[in-house]
């Protein structure tokens, strides 16, 4: 199976290097720094042949120059729509398309919302959010709308198996929690899963990766048909419709705040 190592980066980014075992071949996942995913590939002898990139943030795609100066011929895939804004863009990807590094083959989902072009990779069951879904959370919505927002979350992403293990942009997921908490003080998944998390951090541990059955008990933005979710909101904000879009974005504006 397909090895991943996560590569902190910056503040609180991730990148991810994914090796294939059987042909020694690597790809990387949002190289916001050339340094770290450098080392890693150096310790881990394998031959770095891929970039993906899952949006055009200058925190998820810092490295791709200098990686491209490093190994020349590699191919950086992102989504069609972030042509000219993903460095050294070579292959450009619309939803369903298929990616491939070594023997390791995966599919692409487009989920617009933080930015019209994000998308995340798909690995047999592992996921590859980037600033979409985090633990607990989800990215701003900069470049789309709440209704893509939503639609990406529960639809796109939210259609996935249970088992699904979602690897993420950032190391967020305490103060998701204690965002989730504030909408569900009575929620015992989000207060276990924080106890959790706070013992995993203090160990110097990262909460990536994340499981989507998890996600559907403790994440608010996987959760805007919940009725206990709704009533918070409603006492918030009195005159919100309960469809789950108004709630999404009443929750997702208090989190802005938060």
């Amino acid at each position: 199976p397909m090895k991943i190592i996560p590569i902190p980066c910056l503040k609180d980014n991730f990148a991810y290097l994914l090796i294939c075992p059987e042909t020694n071949e690597a790809a990387v996942v949002d190289p916001s720094e050339y340094e770290p995913v450098f080392k890693e590939v150096q310790n881990r002898k394998v031959r770095l042949t891929t970039i993906f990139n899952t949006h055009h943030h200058w925190d998820h795609v810092g490295g791709n120059d200098e990686l491209s100066r490093h190994f020349p011929g590699i191919k950086i895939h992102a989504h069609i729509s972030d042509r000219d804004r993903v460095p050294g863009q070579t292959d450009f990807l619309e939803d369903g398309d298929f990616v491939q590094f070594g023997n390791q083959k995966g599919s692409i989902l487009h989920n617009p919302g933080h930015t019209s072009g994000a998308i995340t990779y798909l690995f047999g069951n592992m996921a590859f959010t980037g600033d979409t879904l985090f633990s607990g959370g989800c990215g701003r919505v900069f470049e789309g709308t709440m209704e893509q927002m939503h639609h990406s979350l529960n639809v796109k992403i939210g259609k996935l198996p249970d088992d699904t293990q979602l690897f993420f942009g950032h190391e967020y997921t305490e103060n998701n929690l204690r965002f989730a908490q504030t909408l569900e003080p009575k929620n015992e998944d989000i207060q276990s899963q924080l106890t959790q998390i706070q013992r995993v951090r203090s160990e110097g541990k990262w909460s990536t990766p994340s499981l989507l059955a998890s996600e559907r008990k403790i994440n608010p933005f996987l959760r805007c048909h919940d009725q206990a979710l709704q009533k918070h909101v409603i006492q918030e904000q009195p005159y919100s419709n309960l469809d789950p879009v108004s709630i999404f974005t009443v929750i997702r504006k208090l989190k802005d705040q938060f």
